[in-house]
């Protein structure tokens, strides 16, 4: 049985396409048993990641291309994959506990029910890319860490740990209790992205594709968040809006400069 916030692994993963296969690589930090590669003339990029694999002690097998096509019916895999030991999910408490040595730079991504395992893998990246110490998955009714999403990531899950919860309210609230802001994303928001002081321990929430933040959710944010556009469009899909903000949060904590909100908008902690 699995504990709360630390969910049972997922069991053995088949990582697809070249770049998240060779960041596994490279990073060391998933436990890879095997490549397989795609019989025929091997491609110059393919032979130097099967000599990286063989001088690191990984097995390299040749596999016909019908297990390929058979394995990633809907995957561009490039002609390589990876066998890789069960995904485990990190633990909630562990890893922020270990965010907050950033103190005010921590920065946690969670996820209300994005369904679209595109989109959580290229969140994921662009989570890694951009710093964040951690994200935050509901465990039902949400895209989890599979074959498509470990493609998406190029090898960002080696790198970015990956929380499930059971109870995402109840996560927040935990998290808050240790000292980080909920911090929610919502189109009608008066208070743009420039404009929020980012420089202090943040759970950023991004919503469902089409329903956005949940009842719960919002209820559980210390601020709502918007940012702004031309008007000519509604909104951003979610993993292009987590860019943006993960960006600007970015931006920020580098200048290093004192916050100076725009005039009228000073957000406070919601009661």
């Amino acid at each position: 049985m699995g504990t709360p916030g630390r969910p049972e692994n997922v069991g053995e993963v088949l990582i697809p396409g070249f770049h998240a296969v060779r960041e596994a690589l490279l990073r060391g930090s998933v436990a890879l048993k095997e490549i397989w590669v795609a019989g025929g003339r091997l491609s110059p990029r393919l032979r130097e990641l099967v000599e990286l694999a063989s001088g690191m002690g990984v097995a390299v097998l040749e596999k016909p291309p019908a297990v390929f096509a058979g394995r990633f019916p809907d995957v561009a895999h490039q002609g390589v994959a990876a066998v890789a030991a069960a995904f485990a999910y990190a633990d909630l408490e562990e890893t922020a506990h270990r965010a907050l040595d950033r103190g005010e730079e921590a920065v946690f991504v969670a996820l209300d029910h994005v369904t679209d395992e595109g989109n959580l893998g290229a969140l994921i990246r662009t989570s890694a890319f951009f710093g964040a110490q951690g994200m935050i998955l509901p465990r039902d009714r949400s895209a989890g860490i599979s074959p498509r999403v470990l493609k998406r990531a190029s090898g960002a899950c080696a790198v970015l740990p990956v929380v499930q919860v059971v109870n995402l309210v109840r996560s927040l609230r935990q998290l808050k209790a240790m000292g980080y802001w909920a911090v929610g994303t919502a189109g009608e928001s008066s208070v743009s992205i420039y404009d929020f002081d980012w420089r202090r321990p943040i759970v950023l929430i991004l919503g469902n594709e089409e329903k956005g933040l949940g009842p719960g959710i919002r209820k559980s944010c210390d601020q709502l968040v918007a940012i702004p556009g031309s008007g000519l469009m509604e909104s951003l899909n979610v993993s292009v809006a987590g860019g943006v903000i993960l960006a600007e949060i970015r931006r920020r904590h580098r200048t290093g400069k004192p916050f100076i909100p725009a005039e009228g908008t000073s957000p406070a902690r919601r009661s």
